[in-house]
């Protein structure tokens, strides 16, 4: 078996750069070739598995977090028909993995397992459009407040994960809403609203359960709504993520959707699997069963 392993040095506060030499060490051990491809600047890994000579790799591997993941699947996707994608391979290493956990995959030494008994599922993938150019993710993507929450957490990100208490808490304070029109396969909603998750898996942010109903492979998307709701009942309502309860609030709404568009006033950024990338406006669609990734 042969690997391409794009490494994030700086993924889970460069923890990835100290495993490299053990992760290697073990995959060849069990007889694994690896070449080791290791980014150098923020999107280096688009370049990087954009040019890689696939049909010579057995499995494509991400070693870091859901940043990681959605730009080794964005390179391939940019260059590659998907049915000629090896599958694509995860060592959770980053400070959120939250895709990772969909996979079964809670640790490095998951992710080495997956690799050794190259067992691997198809998978759906989503996809929006941003200046005429398509994007995909397979975690989730959203807007309003946490997106906002993560461009707080992200200027005190050397706080590692009490970066984002701070970002709760801060854009609590600064709480607003947003109007928006949000069609989903057809039927449409509009209001007053705090932030809308389109989630191709159940995890945000490491264990956060943000679609407690949502499968990496039924052909839908699952859409968390939280519409307008006071400040005290928005920080009540957070730690009930951890469980995926907070769907139950009465300002909480869920749905299944192969393809959503949404407009807002005023246009929101985007979060896809963690990346703080894209607006609003923006058409999501998912594409059922498209890549296939080791579990």
């Amino acid at each position: 078996m042969k690997v391409a392993l794009i490494v994030n040095p700086y993924a889970g506060g460069k923890k990835s750069e100290k495993l490299l030499p053990l992760i290697e060490k073990k995959l060849s051990s069990h007889n694994i070739e690896v070449n080791t491809y290791i980014s150098l600047y923020h999107e280096h890994i688009l370049k990087i598995t954009s040019k890689l000579k696939i049909e010579q790799y057995d499995a494509i591997i991400a070693m870091g977090g859901d940043g990681t993941n959605f730009h080794v699947l964005n390179g391939l996707l940019s260059a590659f028909k998907p049915e000629k994608i090896p599958p694509i391979g995860i060592i959770p290493v980053g400070s959120g993995n939250s895709f990772a956990m969909d996979l079964n995959l809670r640790g490095f030494e998951d992710g080495i397992r997956s690799i050794i008994e190259n067992k691997s599922k198809w998978i759906d993938v989503c996809s929006f459009t941003q200046a005429q150019k398509k994007y995909y993710f397979v975690n989730l993507t959203g807007f309003g407040f946490v997106t906002d929450v993560a461009k707080t957490a992200q200027k005190f990100k050397f706080f590692k994960d009490f970066s984002y208490i701070i970002g709760v808490f801060y854009r609590t304070f600064k709480l607003s809403f947003h109007s928006m029109e949000l069609e989903i396969d057809g039927n449409m909603i509009s209001g007053k609203n705090c932030f809308v998750e389109f989630c191709n898996s159940r995890f945000t942010g490491g264990n956060m359960m943000m679609a407690p109903d949502a499968k990496i492979d039924d052909g839908f998307m699952d859409i968390i709504v939280a519409g307008k709701i006071s400040r005290t009942a928005l920080l009540a309502t957070l730690p009930k993520i951890f469980k995926g309860t907070h769907i139950k609030h009465p300002a909480v709404s869920s749905f299944k959707a192969k393809k959503a568009t949404i407009k807002t006033w005023p246009d929101k950024t985007l979060l896809p699997d963690g990346e703080i990338f894209g607006s609003t406006p923006a058409t999501i669609n998912v594409h059922h069963k498209m890549i296939r990734y080791l579990s």
